[in-house]
């Protein structure tokens, strides 16, 4: 760009978490600001270039070409000839601390995008993946190696990808919610809502969520009232561990029939049995008997934790009132729900979900089916009837309880549900099914993805030709899982690769950037690779 003509020094602010080639593309920038209203990575920036209207053009095409962005021109409030020097703190005034917070939560809709063109914009996500996981398997994959010419087929993507799936509902959908507790936008450090700021960016507060909509207004009522009860106690919130304190998050879960179960999380340090005893006969009374009646809850459990986060066995969930459980229905099937076991934050959204699972994992009668990270059991629940037996395994023991509570319930026989780590009980279990027909892997991990040791104990699995990834953050370490499955063999994994055939987005998350994305691997024959 050798030629370029300079203009005056000025700003533009993005939402948009840009990769460091845009950022250079992005030297300087036009004679007026540009309000670049990305969608996908919800952050604020800004920064000071000169620069031709041109190459910001050309930027701003590029732009669009990776991350699909809006962007205007802003009418500029300086006098002709005045310097320009827009700071952080300027950009900051323009917007409300809520907007703040609904661009980091729902950046899609605080954007204007329509629903439509968010399920187009999660389909060129996902698509984007999947060109990317070509690129990185052509790097160390034999040049006839079948992705490779499956990436030619298919528009450089490593397999074909459906469209979106959109979830069934777009508002109020989440069925758990986790609200915290800090200094809000008045100063007040016993504020229940969400996070708002970026670290040194902004001054991190909380805020609360009403405007929110993929939270029930049952969730938020629940937080409402929450923070009217630690507002008139006496015992101050945990900010810090080092600070003392005691208040800190509260988790609310809901079920389609309308039961809450309200979990609340308090640090006991320096506080005796007798005092810990006292408040939790205040929170009953608060919420059973007092104002707190209003929210109606079902099940109401307290977790005294010395650390940000701690299981049951590390700090267990006391029952305070009401059931113990709350119960789910999906797809006709009835799934038990305790405190601790994960189950999908969109009940309906899951229906579509494990719709597709069945429909593209090619179960039969003769299948044996290994579902890894099975949480409460729901997957293999739900297709055990099609398959000859189901094997769920799950680091959390309650969640496992509840997997075979679940069983029992829906008159499954043919399910085993077993506790450990994965990496820990697949590499044991694999030579058990050396001599099974079929069999097919459903894995829905966490955002960390499988350890090596589980992708290593699948590829050295001979019999196990199929395998299902559920990933709701594929560019994360799904992306290595990705590789470890389709790489060429290694001295630890001489089983043949797999090749992704099939993908598909489902929107579980309406109105946010994230997307479920479902990926068909089947195993290549050795005369194939």
């Amino acid at each position: 760009m050798v030629g370029a003509r300079p203009h005056c020094r000025m700003a533009y602010s993005t939402t948009t978490k840009m990769a460091a080639p845009c950022r250079k593309i992005f030297a300087c920038a036009s004679r007026v600001p540009i309000d670049f209203s990305g969608v996908s990575f919800p952050a604020r920036n800004c920064f000071f270039f000169q620069h031709s209207t041109r190459r910001v053009r050309l930027a701003a095409r590029y732009v669009w070409a990776r991350s699909i962005v809006s962007f205007r021109k802003l009418e500029s409030s300086l006098k002709p000839g005045e310097p320009q020097n827009v700071t952080e703190n300027s950009l900051k005034d323009e917007e409300s601390i809520q907007d703040r917070l609904l661009k980091q939560v729902i950046p899609l809709w605080r954007s204007g995008m329509s629903y439509e063109a968010q399920l187009k914009w999660k389909y060129h996500e996902a698509a984007h993946v999947l060109k990317i996981l070509a690129r990185k398997l052509s790097a160390v994959c034999p040049p006839d190696w079948p992705v490779m010419r499956q990436a030619e087929e298919n528009s450089g993507m490593c397999c074909p990808l459906g469209d979106t799936k959109p979830s069934p509902i777009t508002e109020g959908y989440r069925n758990k919610s986790g609200f915290s507790i800090n200094k809000g936008p008045d100063g007040n450090e016993k504020t229940v809502g969400l996070f708002a700021g970026r670290g040194r960016r902004y001054n991190i507060i909380c805020v609360p969520a009403d405007r929110c909509i993929n939270i029930p207004e049952a969730h938020l009522q629940v937080a409402r009232v929450y923070q009217q009860y630690i507002r008139s106690s006496p015992l101050p919130a945990c900010i810090l561990f080092h600070e003392g304190g005691h208040w800190r998050d509260i988790t609310v879960r809901t079920n389609v029939a309308g039961d809450k179960m309200v979990i609340i999380t308090f640090f006991p340090v320096q506080l005796s049995q007798a005092d810990m005893e006292v408040e939790k006969s205040k929170l009953v009374e608060f919420f059973i008997n007092g104002p707190g009646k209003v929210c109606n809850i079902t099940s109401l459990y307290f977790q005294a934790s010395e650390k940000t986060r701690s299981t049951h066995q590390e700090a267990p969930y006391q029952l305070l009132h009401g059931e113990p459980y709350i119960y789910e229905t999906c797809l006709g099937r009835q799934f038990r729900i305790s405190p601790e076991a994960f189950f999908q934050t969109n009940t309906p959204g899951a229906e579509v979900l494990y719709q597709t699972i069945a429909e593209i994992s090619g179960v039969t009668a003769n299948t044996t089916l290994l579902d890894i990270c099975c949480g409460t059991g729901t997957i293999g629940i739900v297709l055990a009837d099609s398959v000859k037996k189901v094997i769920g395994v799950e680091v959390v023991s309650q969640a496992v309880e509840d997997a075979n509570v679940n069983a029992v319930l829906n008159d499954v026989e043919n399910a085993e549900f077993i506790c450990g780590k994965a990496e820990t009980v697949l590499p044991c279990l694999v030579p058990e099914l050396q001599n099974t027909p079929e069999v097919v892997a459903v894995v829905d991990p966490a955002r960390k993805g499988l350890n090596p040791k589980v992708t290593g104990a699948i590829r050295n699995c001979p019999s196990l030709n199929r395998l299902v990834y559920v990933s709701c953050k594929p560019r994360g370490e799904t992306m290595r899982n990705f590789i470890e499955l389709c790489g060429p063999p290694t001295g630890k994994v001489q089983g043949p690769p797999f090749v992704p055939v099939q993908a598909v987005p489902i929107d579980m998350f309406p109105h946010t950037s994230h997307v479920e994305l479902v990926v068909l691997f089947e195993r290549q024959q050795a005369q194939t690779v």
